[in-house]
């Protein structure tokens, strides 16, 4: 650790924002001041959508999901976020 921060007291949560944006913290904290921490109870966050899909298509992804013994909402997840990997 480089040196401490002083944190002032704040009248509002914009004054603590304000704060916060201005301060470099490269200055404060050196990389080996870090710990690996692990959030296992953290989910990540989802939002519903609606996808129109052809009957065969949604029929075909159902029918692969019962074979892999998974949930074909699951599988259509997998397939997209795999999409996305072959893209970057």
């Amino acid at each position: 650790m480089k040196k401490k921060i002083k944190i002032p007291k704040f009248k509002n949560e914009s004054e603590e924002r304000a704060f916060w944006l201005k301060l470099d913290l490269s200055k404060y904290f050196e990389p080996s001041d870090f710990q690996r921490v692990s959030f296992p109870n953290l989910k990540p966050s989802s939002q519903p959508i609606s996808l129109r899909l052809p009957s065969y298509l949604l029929t075909r992804v159902k029918e692969h999901a019962n074979e892999l013994d998974m949930p074909y909402q699951s599988l259509m997840k997998k397939y997209i976020a795999q999409g996305i990997l072959k893209e970057v």
